[in-house]
Formats: C-alpha cells, sequence, structure tokens
C-alpha cells in the first residue's frame, strides 16, 4: 500500500485503521501500575481517563459499523477501569472485527458526537486518524516512541488536513484542540499533531 503527498483515494483504509489501532494497544500494554494516574497530552486526563475514552470510541464506533452508532449507551466510558489495559484490547478487538465485516467501509456510520451520519470509509478515516495521535499521547506519557509505518503516518496527515479549523468546533467538548502553528520541515506525525491541536516536544 502505498500513500502519496496528501491523497488516500485507493488505500486501504481498513488496513489503515488495523495499523494504528494495534499500535495503540502495543503502547498501552506497556503500561505499568504506578503508570495510570500519569498526566497525559489531553489536558486533564490520566492516562488511565484517556484509555477509558479510547475503550468507548472502539465500542461507538464498533456499533457504528454494525449499524447501533445512534444507541448512546455504546459510547460510554467503562465503570470498571480496574484493569486498564485488558478493558481496552478487549475494546480494540471489538472494534477490529467490525470493520473487517464485509462491506463495513461502504456502510452508514452514526457518530452522534459529530452531529450525525457518514459513509463508511469517511467514518472509519476519522477513527484511523483519532488512533494515530492516540497512540502518540499514550506514548509521550510513558516515554516511548511509537512505532508507525511512513505510509500510515502521510495517510494520518492526508486525513488531519481535511479536518475543519473553524474555531467553534475546536477545544473543550469537541475532538480536537485547536490546530497550533506548523514549523517548517516538520515530518507527517509532528504536522499531524499540531494540525489536531498538540503540541510535541523536542
Amino acid at each position: 500500500m502505498t500513500v502519496t503527498g496528501a491523497d488516500i483515494t485507493g488505500a486501504d483504509i481498513v488496513e489503515l485503521d488495523r495499523i494504528a489501532v494495534r499500535e495503540t494497544v502495543r503502547v498501552v500494554d506497556l503500561a505499568a501500575s504506578d503508570d495510570w494516574e500519569r498526566d497525559t497530552p489531553c489536558a486533564g486526563w490520566t492516562l488511565r481517563r484517556l484509555v477509558a475514552h479510547m475503550t468507548a470510541q472502539h465500542h461507538g464506533f464498533a456499533a457504528a459499523a454494525r449499524g447501533a452508532g445512534q444507541d448512546a449507551a455504546r459510547w460510554r466510558e467503562p465503570q470498571d477501569m480496574s484493569e486498564p489495559a485488558r478493558i481496552h484490547r478487549s475494546a480494540a478487538a471489538d472494534v477490529l472485527d467490525a470493520f473487517g465485516e464485509p462491506g463495513a467501509d461502504e456502510r452508514e456510520f452514526a457518530l452522534p458526537e459529530l452531529g450525525g451520519s457518514f459513509p463508511g470509509r469517511r467514518a472509519i478515516s476519522f477513527h484511523f486518524v483519532d488512533y494515530v495521535v492516540h497512540s502518540w499521547d499514550v506514548a509521550t506519557t510513558l516515554g516511548v516512541g511509537v512505532e508507525l509505518p511512513d505510509d500510515v503516518l502521510r495517510a494520518a496527515l492526508a486525513v488531519a488536513r481535511r479536518v475543519p479549523t473553524d474555531p467553534a468546533r475546536r477545544g473543550p467538548g469537541f475532538a480536537f484542540a485547536p490546530a497550533v502553528e506548523v514549523p517548517a520541515g516538520a515530518g507527517p506525525l509532528e504536522e499531524t499533531l499540531r494540525l489536531l491541536g498538540r503540541v510535541p516536544k523536542h
């Protein structure tokens, strides 16, 4: 699979998402028992809370892929996060199974948090870029690196460049913080992070 420039036309979005989700599973599984209360790049969220959010999003998107995304209960964070890595791993398997079902990327996904329904391929692209960013969030919290292929990072940048930058739809209560300036020479991961409101520290 080759992704060039800022174009993911023809790319296998389900496979791209699978790679990103598996990377989040890898980095979450690195967390030790004393890591869960660490602060993350998501302002005000500990690692435990971030992983609860990721878990809920996996289950919500899985439900959307199966035609039940309008059910608010499918998007709720688990009440029991005593074993965050195990709970997250199970949710990741759920969403990968749902996206892997034949024709999933051609279905309509109800995504109430985003205000409506979206074609499957586009909806999966939202999930994909979110998990590239969340893999970085978790890795940064733990002081480890992100291991994603260049093609995946270029595809994530292509999606990030399409995310609206309207200030009225960025910040607390929305999926992403306001975009921050992208310095000259930034690589695809750094540009993606900055476009979606993260500030990598060098």
